[in-house]
């Protein structure tokens, strides 16, 4: 019985060790899960964060290029305003000077026009040569 006596005792050492191990397995598993769920909602979190941070920033360039576009508008009135009265003041210099002088301003007119007719007729010429 003496040797069934220390046969008993380590089997009960190892009984008490695989107790330990189970609770240790055990424990391990909760930590674990514990870490794993802690790890998903800071997850969430971020993920919130940064549809929250995206979408402020959407925001953002939303305003500028709306601001952006007012300028753009702004400035370009300005400008078509400011050609307007440039045709405004040329149209009434070029009347002027055709009350002042309409027989000269007639010649050249019918000049200018006889010069275009040439010259277009001069390089639809050309063209049909290159066919």
């Amino acid at each position: 019985m003496s040797e069934l006596h220390p046969t008993l005792a380590e089997a009960k050492k190892a009984k008490a060790a695989a107790a330990d191990a189970a609770s240790d397995a055990a424990n391990a598993a909760t930590h674990a899960e514990r870490t794993f769920a802690e790890a998903a909602e800071l997850a969430r979190s971020k993920l919130a964060q940064g549809r929250a941070a995206l979408r402020e920033a959407t925001q953002r360039v939303e305003r500028n290029i709306h601001d952006g576009l007012d300028t753009v508008r702004a400035q370009s009135r300005a400008y078509i305003d400011n050609a307007g009265q440039h045709v405004d003041d040329a149209q009434r210099y070029v009347v002027g000077r055709v009350r002042e002088r309409p027989v000269a301003a007639t010649l050249t007119g019918l000049g200018v026009g006889l010069l275009l007719g040439v010259l277009l007729a001069t390089a639809a010429r050309g063209s049909d040569d290159r066919r």
